[in-house]
């Protein structure tokens, strides 16, 4: 398997806060006057009413163990597990002796992602209540010598990088300068680190470096004005780096990484789209700055994932991976397509996917889940070629009892092609029309909604609500075209591909036209705010999840290291340097059109969201409520965007099935 793992895109850099801290004396984010009392929210509860099978509880707590993997010698199995307070702690067992150990304990911040980087040591990460400023932890199976890989104030990590059979990680971080980031070499038994390389210009940074699996720097890309993406190779034979590829930053020319397999060592992956409208895979002389053949192409979908075998096998390619319908896997090499029938005899027709694998690929971890199953982890024995049980996550749920998720296309008002998806209850299925909600997906650049379980439309399933999912324009995974024609139509054309899609689905007779509301987190959060402005007399009330309000504000509060891709975010969302461009977004700034918003809003919030600031929701607050209308506001002081705890996720969904069921029985 490949040995890098982002964790940040640096292309896709979010916004950034001062760490607040709630406690006393300390001056909280945002008008604190502004949201509504605990006591007037659980009120909203009361609405929801009904012989439910199911309760909030069951979609959001936290599996009692999650996050499955196997240590690299095969000995030991990792996982997180939740105690008594709903603390994800870090565990470590013993496969031989079956003895258990607590590696990695979580406290008051959430524990993010977290592998290992040999049989003996962990990386985690985490940041403080939301903010994203996010670092790279380091510790013992035993729980001892934890560091803090990157202990800088006010900083946060791109990607990091594992030097496989060393005791060093690779990892871009914006210490020098918040705007950019620089690759360090990091000891990460003893944290000493060293600069590998200088990210010196702002106005020309390096926001991509590409590394050999040994740690060598062999290529970096540049963003030139914000808009041109110039990627540099290092001749092996002189050192030099020179330029191979000049693009546009909307074009993808990309290197996956080196194919190790081969005695060429010039030899990359690359995922491009130059000379077509999909994302394909090449395999790539970057010496001679030649296409030496496609590996792999979908006429309909972007294909841009890999994944490659480790030392044990030469580095061979297991197999190509994509998003259609659902996700899709088409094996390459040898031993990942016997795997791929053993399993696939085993399991049926369900969707698996290797979650994890010890370095001699003997045992595995198989992860299978559906529209209506959760997930279950199996341990496969290649050699014994046998699957066993691991663990249901959420045995709770029935799959009879949960709801199907349909792919649906439909034709927006100007002809083009639109995709999505639709959960339908049973009783959608068995011919009645039901109440529907629409929820447009965040970015929204690059971003689509999926297959597969959804908590959130299961339990609105529970319910008995429908639940549309439009990958609108602009949405990613659909080829060049699809996502550029977005470009410059949020809150205008994006919004008619998510009104044409309710059209759609009334028209399939699933839907109570009287009973439709809107709910969406991040730019789906704007969408239910534009929504209730543009179609007013469409949804019965809407929900705004960490959504933007006025553009202009939101523009405002981009952090430094957001700054090298201001040119693009214009082109994405609107030029406000640009007279018309700039009226445009006064049109589509929700804040500026509420005379037009006739039915109850539901705004929500977390304090320290570093993407969308809590003025977004404040301002808009505050707006509603000085023309009169009452507008519930949940502000969680430990959450940014979006929210993390477990207690509070319960809550929300708890206020919003009352506020949803308050307004359709109206």
């Amino acid at each position: 398997m490949s040995l890098k793992f982002k964790i940040l895109a640096v292309a896709q850099a979010m916004l950034s806060v001062i760490i607040i801290n709630a406690q006393k004396h300390t001056k909280l984010p945002g008008d604190t006057t502004l949201p509504s009392s605990k006591e007037n929210l659980e009120k909203l509860i009361s609405f929801d009413k009904g012989d439910f099978k199911y309760k909030v509880e069951d979609y959001f707590e936290k599996p009692k163990a999650s996050a499955f993997k196997i240590s690299p010698d095969g000995k030991y199995l990792s996982y997180k597990e939740k105690d008594q307070d709903k603390k994800n702690h870090v565990y470590i067992k013993d496969l031989s002796s079956g003895k258990i150990t607590k590696a990695i304990t979580e406290k008051d911040d959430l524990i993010g992602s977290y592998g290992w980087l040999n049989s003996r040591r962990l990386f985690y990460t985490q940041d403080k209540g939301g903010n994203e400023n996010i670092h790279l932890y380091a510790a013992d199976i035993d729980g001892g010598n934890t560091k803090d890989l990157t202990p800088f104030e006010g900083t946060t990590i791109g990607f990091v990088q594992i030097i496989k059979d060393t005791d060093f990680v690779i990892v871009t971080i914006n210490k020098n300068n918040k705007q950019i980031y620089e690759p360090f070499k990091i000891n990460y038994k003893t944290g000493e680190m060293v600069q590998l390389f200088e990210n010196k210009d702002a106005k020309k940074p390096i926001d991509n470096y590409i590394f050999d699996k040994d740690g060598n720097l062999r290529g970096y890309v540049i963003l030139e004005n914000g808009l041109i993406k110039k990627t540099y190779y290092k001749d092996l034979q002189t050192g030099k780096f020179s330029l191979i590829k000049s693009v546009d930053w909307k074009d993808k020319f990309s290197i996956i990484e080196f194919n190790e397999n081969s005695k060429n060592k010039d030899e990359a992956y690359v995922v491009t789209n130059l000379d077509t409208d999909k994302k394909r895979i090449v395999l790539y002389d970057l010496k001679k700055n030649v296409v030496i053949r496609e590996v792999y192409s979908n006429p309909v979908y972007d294909v841009s994932s890999i994944s490659t075998a480790g030392k044990n096998r030469n580095y061979e390619l297991d197999f190509i991976s994509y998003e259609g319908v659902k996700e899709e896997t088409v094996p390459m090499g040898k031993f990942y397509k016997e795997i791929d029938r053993q399993l696939k005899s085993q399991l049926g027709n369900k969707e698996f996917g290797i979650v994890s694998s010890d370095d001699n690929d003997e045992k595995l971890l198989v992860f299978v889940a559906s529209d209506k199953l959760y997930g279950i982890y199996y341990e496969y024995d290649t050699k014994l070629k046998k699957l066993k049980l691991l663990y249901n996550l959420r045995p709770q749920l029935q799959e009879e009892d949960m709801a199907e998720m349909r792919p649906i296309e439909f034709k927006s008002r100007d002809g083009k092609t639109i995709y999505g998806y639709i959960t339908l209850p049973k009783a959608a299925l068995q011919g009645k029309k039901v109440p529907l909600i629409v929820n447009p997906h965040g970015g929204p650049q690059g971003i689509r909604d999926s297959w597969g379980f959804n908590s959130e439309t299961q339990l609105f399933a529970s319910r008995g609500y429908a639940t549309l999912q439009v990958n609108f324009r602009i949405s990613g995974g659909y080829g060049k075209e699809y996502q550029i024609s977005g470009y410059n139509e949020i809150g205008r054309k994006v919004m008619d591909d998510i009104e044409d899609g309710v059209k759609y689905a009334i028209s399939q007779g699933w839907v109570d036209q009287d009973k439709i509301a809107i709910y969406g987190g991040s730019h789906g959060g704007y969408a239910t705010l534009m929504g209730l402005i543009k179609t007013p007399d469409l949804y019965k009330c809407g929900v705004d999840y960490v959504g933007v309000s006025n553009i202009f504000t939101f523009f405002d509060s981009f952090p430094e290291y957001w700054k090298p891709f201001k040119e693009q975010v214009k082109q994405i969302w609107y030029n406000l340097d640009n007279p018309r461009q700039a009226e445009i977004a006064k049109e589509v700034s929700p804040v500026y059109q509420i005379d037009k918003i006739k039915k109850p809003l539901f705004v929500v919030q977390g304090a320290n969201d570093p993407r969308v600031n809590i003025n977004e929701s404040d301002q808009m607050v505050k707006a509603m409520r000085a023309k009169g209308f009452e507008v519930p506001y949940m502000v969680k002081y430990d959450e940014g965007h979006g929210f993390g705890k477990e207690q509070n996720k319960i809550e929300l969904y708890k206020y919003m099935l009352g506020f949803f069921a308050q307004n359709f029985n109206k």
